[in-house]
């Protein structure tokens, strides 16, 4: 289908997206890569009587240096992420999630603050920008403020950005020498996952020291393994030592139940994918 009528305006600054944003209220979309808003378009599901595109934002672009965090910024695009040096080194975990993101058109398009924004459950990126604790940083009319990954994934499709706010950049902290896999469930190649685990870990020796774990597509939001975590800590990475632990990793969770598969057969590939993924990032997979 052809999308309904809108006017499009392509600001150069943040502010001048703000003041758009602000003139025209409900009826304008944000869009950064289109890989989520145009479909939505195509479909005729949202008629925006205006479009405000971010593309020519420069300042919204690349990944640097903050320290203690890295700091990407919101209309990066995948490619650029999955292939910059810092985030391979500070954050392996999200290199390893954007490998398995769709496909290389999709990636060189779809930014990486666009698809945390849109809040899919089925996303690649949620659980592991949750399991590494990242911030959000928003802009609007009283200026920035940050918001912690836990309170930012609200509900299905819902974030903590207000209607009069723009996602800017994501502080992911870093988490050198640990070792990262992201492990998907799909039939179809490049699929939205049915289930996704995201694990990162800090090893000493054969043993587990630290372990993060995100969940994708088991609830309306990404979800943080806590209860898997902490049986985790001071286990060896062997099938042994991470089979219980990742039995827990459903505490806490509602899937869906849709044609994919049930609630419990989502339940059931999420204890598997989770001691597969604590296994391969140890390197025993």
């Amino acid at each position: 289908m052809i999308p309904a009528a809108f006017e499009y305006v392509a600001p150069t600054t943040v502010e001048e997206a703000l003041a758009a944003l602000a003139e025209h209220g409900d009826e304008a979309k944000i869009i950064a890569g289109g890989q989520s808003l145009l479909p939505v378009l195509r479909m005729r599901l949202n008629a925006p009587e205006w479009v405000i595109d971010l593309g020519r934002i420069e300042s919204l672009r690349g990944v640097r240096d903050g320290g203690d965090h890295l700091v990407i910024g919101a209309m990066t695009t995948h490619h650029d992420v999955g292939q910059d040096p810092l985030v391979h080194e500070h954050a392996l975990l999200v290199s390893k999630a954007i490998t398995h993101l769709a496909d290389a058109q999709v990636r060189h398009r779809g930014t990486f603050g666009g698809s945390l924004a849109h809040a899919d459950p089925g996303g690649d990126l949620g659980a592991p920008a949750l399991a590494l604790g990242s911030t959000f940083v928003v802009q609007g009319p009283g200026g920035t403020r940050e918001v912690a990954a836990g309170d930012f994934f609200v509900d299905l499709f819902e974030t903590a950005i207000s209607d009069d706010e723009i996602l800017v950049e994501v502080r992911v902290p870093k988490h050198d020498g640990w070792v990262a896999s992201y492990e998907k469930f799909v039939r179809i190649a490049h699929q939205w996952p049915i289930v996704a685990v995201a694990a990162t870990l800090r090893m000493e020796g054969d043993t587990i020291a630290e372990a993060r774990i995100g969940l994708t597509n088991m609830g309306s939001t990404p979800l943080r393994a806590s209860a898997a975590e902490q049986a985790l800590v001071g286990q060896p990475a062997t099938e042994e030592g991470v089979a219980a632990a990742a039995a827990l990793v459903v505490e806490g969770t509602n899937p869906p139940t849709d044609l994919n598969g049930t609630a419990e057969y989502r339940r059931h590939v999420a204890t598997v994918f989770t001691r597969r993924a604590v296994l391969a990032a140890a390197g025993r997979g």
